[in-house]
């Protein structure tokens, strides 16, 4: 497994060290070593906040910024996002359902494979090493904790994209992806998508027993870092993808207690690049001095960055979707409307072309740079997913009041909902489109309803999008394994491919 190193990245991994960025490579390039990482709980912090900064590392160009790129190819991938014209390679063969289906692309395909791996590698090392380091028992168990709850994120992100959904009900032994929990350097097989799963299971349940011991002071009020109740929010999202409905109500619950905030009306139309908002859990900060020259994902994703990229191609929320969305919410300000009334809302930078339905959510501060938080958990996503679970477990007056604090928060018109059955279903699916749209969900919730792609009769444009209609449960749901891990890894034959 050539590119699946067990050992810590020091590069990535301490941010006082400068790394090269030539190759998406786990082995060590700076001048310090493992064992001074380990020789303090001061430098297992630093090695956990370097895992951090992995998130939003740029490797070798400007399509692989981290975990940000994923989240813009995911949304590129489902109905929601609209690409305005084909200017510009960027997310571009994600868009057109191309680059996940060619083995040898490692812009997309085979960079989030990578990725997630070394997220995985730098915290096995962490997991493994942290026991043995000299200092307060709590702050270790605390460090233990975060690394835990990465390792099982990234193999939840993994599992997702190379796998079969998962079936409640079914045994599941459809091949997953390789399970790495040790530092060993040999190839391993694809686990089961069941077995993959009962692994990120374990990790998050030890993560939330490590970190109900972390004091309050080590992180404070953090939230660059993974809490408690973070790791319960991705317990939230582990069951609703496993359709384990009673689950997904539990943690989606104990997620957002004690920070129950979501943001008022003014701080939604504010650009979503503060990681102060009340309402965001988790996320990351990307300070000026650390975006690289080109690429970020507000390089992209921002209405008001000046680059020719964003000028010319400014991205547009599913016409359909937009028309479903009341006049008096205040998520329907978000996009343009097309009228001369509300062109003087969205940026007015010079060359900007401007498109019905482009959308303003994401604003840079400074429209010279293209830094700005990144909103990796939302409380509003907690809401959603309780108000989901409920509604598929045929808890139709639950579901309608799990929704009501969000949907009224965004619309002080919205009343709690009558509906049931499919009806309620459908209602909840589009109150979670329209609030985490550009936020990196919709392929993954589309793949795990077993619902088709249809972008048809909408604003997307054949020429352009490519892909206007994929069948739930077609093939191509699923991600290749990247053609390099088949010719270095001896555990994954080219027969263990995906169809």
């Amino acid at each position: 497994m050539k590119h699946i190193r067990s050992v810590i990245s020091f590069c990535t991994l301490f941010l006082l060290f400068s790394c090269s960025k030539e190759a998406l490579d786990t082995n060590p390039t700076g001048g310090i070593s493992d064992e001074t990482a380990f020789v303090s709980v001061g430098n297992a912090q630093k090695a956990l906040n370097g895992i951090y900064r992995i998130l939003y590392t740029q490797y070798t160009n400007q399509h692989r910024d981290g975990h940000g790129a994923i989240m813009i190819n995911l949304d590129a991938m489902g109905e929601d996002y609209v690409r305005t014209n084909a200017s510009y390679v960027y997310h571009y063969q994600s868009y057109r359902w191309l680059a996940h289906r060619n083995s040898a692309d490692d812009n997309v395909n085979g960079f989030a494979y990578y990725f997630y791996y070394i997220v995985i590698s730098n915290a096995n090392q962490i997991i493994e090493r942290i026991d043995g380091v000299e200092g307060d028992a709590a702050t270790k168990s605390g460090i233990k904790g975060e690394a835990l709850a990465l390792r099982a994120w990234a193999h939840f992100n993994l599992v997702q994209l190379y796998g079969k959904r998962y079936s409640a009900g079914a045994t599941n032994s459809q091949p997953g992806i390789p399970i790495v929990i040790t530092t060993t350097t040999e190839g391993q097989p694809r686990s089961t998508v069941e077995a993959v799963y009962t692994q990120i299971n374990k990790d998050l349940d030890d993560a939330i027993v490590a970190l109900a011991k972390t004091p309050a002071a080590r992180t404070g009020s953090a939230k660059t870092h993974i809490n408690i109740n973070v790791a319960k929010g991705f317990k939230a999202r582990v069951a609703l993808t496993m359709q384990n409905w009673a689950s997904a109500i539990k943690f989606a619950q104990e997620a957002r207690a004690g920070i129950d905030n979501l943001m008022s009306n003014t701080q939604y139309t504010a650009g979503f690049t503060d990681i102060n908002n009340p309402e965001w859990m988790w996320g990351i900060i990307q300070p000026a001095d650390q975006v690289p020259t080109y690429g970020s994902f507000y390089a992209y994703m921002s209405a008001n960055f000046n680059s020719a990229f964003t000028r010319v191609n400014p991205k547009l929320i599913n016409s359909l979707l937009y028309a479903k969305i009341s006049s008096t919410d205040i998520r329907k300000k978000l996009w343009w409307n097309g009228t001369a009334a509300d062109r003087d809302n969205f940026p007015n930078i010079s060359g900007q072309t401007k498109v019905i339905y482009m959308h303003r959510k994401f604003l840079v501060p400074d429209v010279a740079t293209r830094a700005g938080d990144i909103p990796y958990m939302r409380i509003a996503e907690m809401y959603l997913i309780e108000a989901e679970a409920q509604a598929r477990s045929g808890n139709n007056a639950a579901a309608a009041q799990a929704l009501l604090p969000l949907a009224k928060n965004r619309d002080a018109s919205y009343t709690l909902s009558t509906k049931t059955g499919a009806a309620l279903i459908d209602e909840i699916m589009v109150q979670r489109r329209i609030e985490l749209w550009g936020e990196g969900f919709r392929f993954l919730d589309l793949k795990r309803t077993n619902a088709d792609l249809d972008r048809r009769n909408a604003n997307h444009k054949v020429d352009v999008a490519n892909i206007l209609f994929v069948a739930a449960g077609d093939p191509s749901w699923q991600w290749l394994i990247p053609q390099d891990e088949i010719n270095s890894n001896p555990a994954i034959e080219p027969g263990d491919q995906n169809p």
